[in-house]
């Protein structure tokens, strides 16, 4: 514990001191040009023309991963429309969702007109979308088509990686992606629906540790060639990873970060991160056998004006109402589910969380 805090400290002022000369250089020129990392005045400027975020990790209950629920044969809007109605009722008002390259690869122009649809449903029930685009978390291959079905009892058993291994890791590989960010960027780049781009979920996971430090550099810089409207950031996960957290932060226009530890924990590294200067967006959380729950991380977030993004919706395919390592062979309900809000059928899992939800959006 002693060696976590000893390292957030030092992320924490290296943090300080780039904000520091972002404010410095706000004297001279009142925005960043283009293409440079936004100043802390701007970002905050951009977080406080927004309400309180709340929302959660989207993939409909009929997909099993991020192919399953872009590819034209599987997108449901039918289920995305019913699920975000759940979402809206509750008060959410902003979801993070996961694209997949190899869908847009498939077909960039049908890709994008389901980005499109995704995005009309999701305004029409007052809900932001964060989209995600890589991902180094679970499978390392994927294959467009017919995805697998979930294996009985394991959580999230056909999530892909995207680009995968070792395609993540290898330049001449990755560099074929350039193409893919910078077409969905520049056609979404002015639209109001997306409240940002997460542009790499965990790098470094799956025992990738540093190698993906050089995708991360190059989808920043791919991003930044373009300029949204939109923020753009990579999230805070693991407090070991220092090349990775320094760059992440000091090239994130607002600071997201994940965090499933209890409350005085999250309150501790919400401290640590305010140092930074900028607004902050957890973007996971959530996860109740850890004893992260709505019940007192929630309101923690909302106290401290931290954008909160829980893991979960629906329970469905993906299998995240089981823990990350405590399987059930015989697909048994667990004791207490870890994610998710509703069942299928759109009751809640727990009223009391539904009810404290609902009371914190100010429905």
């Amino acid at each position: 514990m002693k060696k976590l805090l000893l390292f957030l400290l030092l992320l924490s002022f290296g943090g300080t001191t780039h904000a520091q000369k972002a404010k410095t250089r706000t004297k001279v020129t009142a925005q960043p040009a283009a293409g440079q990392v936004w100043t802390p005045a701007k970002a905050w400027a951009w977080y406080r023309a927004h309400p309180w975020m709340s929302g959660a990790n989207f993939i409909p209950s009929t997909a099993i991963n991020q192919l399953e629920m872009w590819q034209a044969n599987t997108f449901d809007p039918t289920t995305i429309d019913r699920e975000l109605g759940w979402a809206e009722g509750i008060g959410f008002n902003t979801m993070r969702v996961f694209l997949h390259s190899k869908a847009w690869q498939q077909d960039p122009s049908g890709f994008k007109q389901r980005l499109n649809t995704y995005l009309g449903i999701a305004d029409k029930h007052h809900i932001q979308t964060i989209f995600v685009f890589f991902d180094d978390c679970w499978n390392k291959e994927s294959k467009p088509g017919l995805q697998p079905a979930p294996k009985i009892g394991i959580h999230n058993s056909g999530w892909l990686q995207d680009p995968g291994d070792p395609a993540s890791r290898d330049s001449t590989t990755f560099v074929q992606l350039k193409p893919y960010v910078q077409d969905v960027l520049t056609s979404f780049k002015t639209d109001k629906r997306i409240l940002l781009w997460d542009l790499f979920n965990e790098p470094g996971n799956s025992g990738k540790l540093a190698t993906s430090l050089p995708l991360v550099r190059n989808v920043f810089s791919w991003a930044r060639a373009v300029n949204p409207d939109q923020p753009l950031s990579v999230g805070l996960w693991a407090w070991d990873f220092e090349a990775l957290n320094t760059f992440q932060a000091r090239n994130s226009d607002v600071i997201t970060y994940h965090n499933y530890e209890e409350a005085p924990m999250h309150q501790r590294l919400i401290e640590l991160l305010e140092t930074h200067g900028r607004p902050l967006i957890c973007t996971e959380y959530m996860a109740r056998t850890r004893n992260s729950r709505f019940a007192n991380i929630m309101p923690l977030l909302k106290k401290q004006n931290v954008g909160a993004i829980n893991w979960g919706l629906v329970d469905g395919k993906t299998n995240t109402k089981y823990a990350w390592d405590t399987p059930l062979a015989d697909g048994s309900e667990p004791i207490e589910w870890f994610h998710e809000v509703f069942h299928k059928d759109g009751t809640p899992y727990r009223q009391d969380e539904t009810n404290l939800i609902k009371k914190l959006n100010g429905k």
